[in-house]
Parts: C-alpha cells; sequence; structure tokens
C-alpha cells in the first residue's frame, strides 16, 4: 500500500493506492506544516484519521508533499511525525511546490505558481525544478494568497478604509473586535490560517470594488514578484493551483493577459494530476516516485 498525501497549511488531500497503482481510498485531513506543527501533534493528529488507522500497517511508501518543506531539518520534522504512524513504511517528504511543478507538467516547460493559504512558485523543465526568489510567508510575502486576501480585509475594516455596507456584513459575519484580532495573529498560533479563512468573504463580495481591488492587487503583487522574476516567463505557460486560484480564476486571468503572460492550467487540487505524473509520465523514469522501482 502506497500513500501519497499533499499537504498545505490548512488542509491535506491524500490518497491510497495498492501496489498495482489502484486507487483504494482518497480522503482529507488537516494540513502539516513544519513551522508550525510538532512531530508529536503531527502523530496524534493523523491517528486520528480513520483511513490513515484502516491502512497504516499496510502502508509499505508514504510520500508527502507539503507546505514548509524546504529543507532537511524542515522535513525531518514531518517524517518523524509520521514514523510512528506507519511503522511498515518507507517515508519521502518534499516540498509542495514539487507536487505543483508535477502536477501541472504536460510535457513543455513551463512556471507552476501556489496560490492558497500560502503562494509560491517554480519553473520546472521537466527534469530539474528552480526557483527564482524565495516565499517569505504570511508576515513578509505570500503575496495573493488567502492569508494575504485576508490580512487586506481586516487592515480595511479596523482602519474604515472598508464601505459602510460591506464592514457591516463583514462584522455580522466574523463578529471581529480590534482586541480579538490582535490576540488571533500576535498571540495564537495560526494566524495565517485564521487570515486564510477570511478569504471566502472576499470571493462573496468579489463584485465590490474595494474587495476586487484588494484581490487584484494581490495578484498583481504576485505575478510581478513571483512569476515576472523568471527569465521564461513571458514564453511558457503560468500555471496554477490552490483554492484561490481556482475561486478567483477570473481576476487572475484578466491579469495575465493585461501582462502579457500565457496562462496555462489552473487546478483547485493538485492531486489527481500528480498521480497521473508518477503513475504514467514518468513510469519508466527514476524519478522520486516509482511503483515497479519503489516495490
Amino acid at each position: 500500500m502506497i500513500l501519497i498525501a499533499e499537504s498545505g497549511s490548512t488542509k491535506c488531500d491524500a490518497v491510497f493506492l495498492d501496489d498495482s497503482g489502484k486507487e483504494i481510498s482518497r480522503f482529507r485531513m488537516m494540513g502539516f506544516n513544519p513551522y508550525f506543527h510538532t512531530s508529536p501533534f503531527i502523530s496524534e493528529n493523523a491517528l486520528l484519521v480513520d483511513e490513515i488507522m484502516k491502512y497504516k500497517d499496510q502502508t509499505t511508501h508514504v510520500f508527502f508533499y507539503g507546505a514548509g518543506c524546504s529543507s532537511q531539518r524542515l522535513n525531518l520534522v514531518i517524517s518523524e511525525g509520521l514514523s510512528p504512524v506507519f511503522p511498515n513504511a518507507k517515508i519521502m517528504v518534499d516540498h509542495d511546490l514539487k507536487a505543483c511543478a508535477y502536477s501541472t507538467y504536460d510535457g513543455e516547460p513551463s512556471i507552476s505558481c501556489i496560490l492558497g493559504t500560502g503562494s509560491n512558485s517554480v519553473y520546472f523543465d521537466g527534469h530539474d525544478i528552480a526557483e527564482e526568489v524565495p516565499a517569505l510567508a504570511f508576515i513578509l510575502g505570500d503575496e495573493g494568497s488567502a492569508s494575504y486576501i485576508g490580512k487586506k480585509l481586516i487592515s480595511g475594516f479596523l482602519y474604515k478604509k472598508m464601505p459602510q455596507d460591506l464592514a457591516d456584513d463583514f462584522f455580522n459575519t466574523y463578529k471581529l473586535t480590534k482586541d480579538i484580532v490582535i490576540d488571533k495573529v500576535y498571540a495564537q498560533d495560526h494566524a495565517n490560517v485564521f487570515l486564510g479563512s477570511l478569504a471566502p468573504f472576499a470571493h462573496k463580495n468579489i463584485k465590490n470594488p474595494f474587495v476586487y481591488e484588494i484581490v487584484a492587487e494581490g495578484f498583481r503583487k504576485f505575478l510581478e514578484t513571483h512569476v515576472l522574476c523568471f527569465p521564461q516567463a513571458k514564453n511558457v505557460e503560468v500555471n496554477f493551483v490552490g483554492s484561490i486560484a481556482y475561486h478567483f480564476q477570473d481576476v487572475l486571468v484578466d491579469l495575465l493577459k493585461s501582462m502579457d503572460l500565457k496562462l496555462g492550467r489552473i487546478i483547485r487540487r493538485p492531486l489527481d494530476g500528480l498521480i497521473n505524473y508518477h503513475l504514467t509520465q514518468h513510469a519508466q523514469s527514476n524519478k522520486i516516485f516509482n511503483l515497479k522501482q519503489a516495490l
């Protein structure tokens, strides 16, 4: 049994495959990020998932792609959390940027971007993955992401820049005051998840010019910083994965056109593309996932 998991900071999509590559069970659980979660926390919460409890002892290989999994030290947090859960499995942990690149790859070099709770980008030529600028997470970066949109909504609300009818709706929806916001952002864990949880309000009100400009400006900053940084930007397709790219794709498409960038694929959840990449396009290679060789 093989587990493939693709995790953001908020949620994780995962699938169990049998030894032939047939899908056995697909499920969703909370996301694990080594910046915010400890190994014991990961172990404890993974064991609460019914599908994992059912197949954990039969699992021989775990392939976990996650937000924040960008170094050996950080990846170790995840692998040490999963090892007690899957006692008979070899565990591979890698960056969610690789899952993004693999899931959107169609045989041609491209730029692949994550626009979910956080944001990031990578260039993939089919063999090598290259980053041009770093992701700076929700305090310094994450342009265009759910956490960015939430941050701008809250600041606009608290600074009284938000139109009054919109501000009334925002307060009635979330019942947030300055003190509550300060506590959630500066005193409690997972501030990025809290901020990202406000993005649905933007989706509901995207036709409001105030909200539209927040989303458009975030996407504009993302494209300027994380896409135009690549020398190949104007010559290859730009792909996107993540709920923000998917739900706000009309805004995103308009900006791509205005910046003379070529739209590739927009995928809400990269798991299907990730499985397809590993099982079909690289079935005969020595890439990181090869069922025949791994087993």
